[in-house]
């Protein structure tokens, strides 16, 4: 424009022109001039313009933002386990024998108590009926001990008898050596006074007081007397005698009692003995019919059999544990899964969660079911801790057999109707530092707080874009973009689910009209926003489902 208005206005383009400005206002009219003004205010109101529109293109890329969403925000686990029968029962034999006949096979439905096969049962009869004469043959011989016992009782009856009498006689003979010893006392008394009576006889014979004859009467009472004492000392003799006689078959008599007691005692002994091995041989019999009876194998319970481990001809060995023969599904309508869920997210799960999970053979339906326990049991492979969960699920078409494999997803944690925002949103920082409204301090950047953890995390690399310090019920600092500024909003972390986290402001606003920032530069290719309930997953180490290893929320 300037190469074709100078020439116009008379400005030479190749001379010297250490004036210009000054030359051309000198040689130009008023209406050159005004043109000129009036291109030089064009010029500037365009470049003024163009200014603008790259600073308000500048402004609105500063910022990469989301918008708030309102909806349900699940957390939940990921892991792999079977899907087994509620209660399954292994049949087994407590004998040892041959299979002759097999009476179900797999998928029967059995009853309790229904035959489902047969062991030989020769030998066992032919040992029942060993067992059946020895036990006949031990009760004769406790017969006839009982019998002897008896006898020998008798015996020590009759003896008690004779031996009770010798000592009555024993004690009559002592008796009888004292009614002897005092008949020599008094034989010996008159013995004595005839005696005085011929001394006195003699010295009044002699003064002639008495007559002869009287004399003499005196002398034959005193031969008497003397006689008397010699008569008494000798029963008192007889009666020792008798009564050592009598002691001595006393002493004999209880001698023999004691005997007979001994041979009392050693009969009853031999009779108990007797009766014992009769015990014995009776307990014998009757473990060999019971060994007879489990020949026949039953079902114990009502079922459906899933497993048959033997056919007919084949030898069971049944001497340190009893094999399976069968295994009966109590109810196959009535499932389980049992699944392997890791060490970190084992603290997560709880009895009456709810779990979704699908099977190979019917990828595109899902079933659901409920935890019931948590076993406190670990499984360590190769330095990796599973815990199991147990989950049961209703199972009313039979699809879900016992043994598939089970992708489960345990939902430990729902927050309904929640704001929802990114979870980079939780670790953005403005450049150049904002100031927490609320508190005066500059908030910290959950980012490089998410990097320090992962660092020192012994479980490695946990994620990218997700503080690790935005756990539930903790809070945290978002920046809601308005008027082209990051405002600072602080709230309080409801939930952390993978990307995605439930927050409630702390103060101000916080609305689905809100556009939270998430990061500064241009905007990425992924969309941040989702519609409907949210989840995330814990997945297992190395990518796969066995939830062994951890994502962190």
């Amino acid at each position: 424009m300037f190469g074709r208005l100078l020439p116009e206005i008379g400005v030479p383009l190749g001379g010297p022109r250490p004036f210009p400005l000054i030359a051309i206002l000198r040689n130009t009219t008023r209406k050159q001039r005004w043109l000129a003004a009036l291109v030089a205010v064009g010029l500037i109101v365009a470049i003024v313009a163009s200014s603008l529109v790259i600073a308000r293109s500048t402004a609105s890329a500063a910022y990469q933002t989301a918008p708030v969403v309102r909806q349900d925000l699940s957390q939940t686990i990921t892991a792999s386990g079977t899907v087994n029968p509620q209660n399954t029962v292994n049949v087994g034999t407590q004998v040892s024998g041959t299979i002759s006949q097999v009476y179900v096979d797999f998928n029967s439905h059995v009853r309790k108590g229904q035959i489902l096969a047969r062991l030989d049962s020769s030998q066992l009869q032919a040992q029942l009926s060993q067992a059946e004469a020895q036990l006949a043959e031990a009760q004769a011989q406790a017969g006839a001990a009982s019998n002897n016992a008896t006898g020998q009782q008798s015996a020590i009856t009759a003896s008690q008898a004779t031996s009770q009498a010798q000592a009555a006689n024993a004690q009559a003979a002592v008796a009888g050596i004292a009614t002897a010893q005092a008949n020599v006392a008094k034989a010996q008394s008159a013995y004595e006074l005839a005696q005085a009576t011929v001394n006195r006889d003699n010295s009044l014979l002699s003064q002639g007081y008495i007559a002869q004859s009287q004399a003499d009467a005196d002398k034959s009472n005193l031969i008497g007397a003397q006689s008397a004492v010699q008569s008494a000392q000798a029963a008192v003799a007889q009666a020792r005698a008798q009564a050592a006689a009598s002691a001595n078959q006393s002493q004999a008599s209880a001698a023999q009692s004691t005997q007979s007691y001994s041979t009392a005692a050693g009969s009853q002994d031999s009779a108990a003995a007797a009766a014992a091995a009769a015990q014995a041989a009776n307990a014998i019999v009757q473990q060999d019919q019971l060994n007879l009876q489990r020949s026949v194998i039953t079902s114990p319970v009502d079922g459906t059999v899933i497993a048959r481990d033997v056919s007919v001809g084949e030898t069971v060995a049944a001497s340190l544990s009893s094999p399976t023969l069968f295994s009966i599904a109590q109810n196959l309508n009535k499932m389980e899964v049992d699944i392997a869920v890791g060490e970190p997210d084992i603290g997560n799960v709880k009895p009456g969660d709810r779990v979704n999970f699908s099977v190979l053979a019917y990828p595109n339906q899902t079933f659901n079911g409920t935890v019931s326990q948590v076993r406190e049991a670990p499984t360590t492979v190769n330095n990796v801790v599973t815990y199991t969960v147990i989950t049961l699920v209703d199972n009313p078409g039979g699809k879900l057999l016992p043994g598939m494999t089970a992708n489960a997803t345990v939902n430990v944690k729902t927050v309904k109707n929640a704001l929802v925002v990114p979870a980079e949103a939780l670790s953005f920082k403005p450049a150049g530092g904002a100031t927490h409204k609320h508190t005066g301090k500059r908030p910290a950047a959950a980012g490089a707080t998410a990097n320090a953890t992962n660092s020192a995390s012994p479980w490695g690399q946990l994620g990218s874009g997700v503080a690790t310090a935005s756990s539930s019920g903790s809070r945290g600092v978002i920046f809601v973009q308005q008027g082209g500024k990051a405002q600072p909003v602080p709230v309080t972390i409801l939930l952390v689910s993978g990307t995605q986290a439930a927050v409630t402001p702390l103060r101000g606003t916080l609305g689905t009209t809100d556009n939270v920032i998430v990061s500064s530069g241009a905007p990425s290719t992924t969309s941040t926003r989702t519609t409907g309930a949210a989840g995330a997953t814990r997945g297992g180490i190395g990518g796969g489902t066995g939830g062994l290893g951890r994502i962190v929320h």
